[in-house]
């Protein structure tokens, strides 16, 4: 008991006497949805739940006071519901639960909650919910990926044309590194979109336009991404350079202070 980051195997007793408002909450936030056939629907759970727990046990051994709560199955997939299995939150019942997450840390005495994100669908209605949790509750908060994006050593991803965004080279390497019991390589093939490569502004992601989109609009089976190239060795490499940065994250989040009081 004592070696745990987990905050939900501590007693309340325990959380009152432990938690200051120097302490960091750290809320992984993943996903059971679609990830096309040769990929489990809780891919995006499990990129939040061990890279974002693996993050606050190193960043605490290096002297943090960083927990980790549950990490959160259902949230906002509905660009997935059009596919049996995906099990999918509305925004306002999403927003309604995380603001209410941010609410009960509060109330621990903790002064930071991060939302350690490996879910895609999440970021824009966790980005507004950081300024509510905020305004209400006098939190921190912060929000962090824990997928970190790098080329594939034997180009794994070179040719998804920037496009592999869900289910392609690097969640598919992921999941092959952690859990390849669950990954169908027979299944996996290239499922890039490539003529949207020609678009120079309208992107899914840093793009000047974005835009609304279910994962059936593409012609592929729910997946934006070439999954036939992926590698167990490039999903070590994903995991090493993601928690790296996730405990740097961890560390930066730790002394940051906007007005420079600290």
């Amino acid at each position: 008991m004592t070696g745990t980051r987990k905050l939900a195997e501590l007693s309340g007793p325990a959380v009152t006497a432990r938690f200051t408002t120097d302490t960091i909450v750290v809320q992984p936030t993943g996903a059971v949805e679609h990830h096309g056939p040769h990929l489990p629907l809780l891919t995006d759970f499990l990129l939040a739940d061990h890279i974002g727990g693996a993050a606050v046990e190193r960043a605490a051994a290096e002297g943090l006071d960083v927990w980790q709560l549950p990490t959160l199955a259902f949230t906002k997939s509905d660009e997935h519901s059009w596919a049996p299995g995906t099990v999918w939150l509305d925004e306002a019942t999403m927003f309604d639960t995380v603001v209410q997450i941010g609410r009960a840390v509060a109330l621990t005495g903790a002064g930071t909650l991060v939302f350690a994100n490996g879910h895609g669908g999440n970021v824009a209605l966790l980005q507004v919910a950081l300024r509510e949790i905020r305004k209400r509750f006098g939190l921190r908060t912060f929000l962090m990926p824990t997928l970190a994006r790098v080329p594939g050593p034997d180009g794994e991803d070179a040719d998804e044309l920037g496009l592999g965004i869900h289910g392609g080279a690097a969640e598919t390497s992921m999941i092959l590194h952690l859990r390849p019991d669950l990954v169908d390589m027979t299944k996996a093939k290239r499922w890039v979109p490539d003529h949207l490569a020609e678009f120079e502004r309208i992107r899914f992601n840093g793009g000047p336009v974005s835009f609304g989109w279910l994962s059936n609009d593409f012609g592929t089976p729910g997946v934006i991404g070439d999954a036939s190239r992926a590698t167990a060795t490039y999903g070590e490499a994903l995991w090493d350079v993601s928690l790296d940065e996730a405990v740097a994250s961890l560390h930066e989040i730790a002394r940051f202070d906007p007005a420079h009081r600290r």
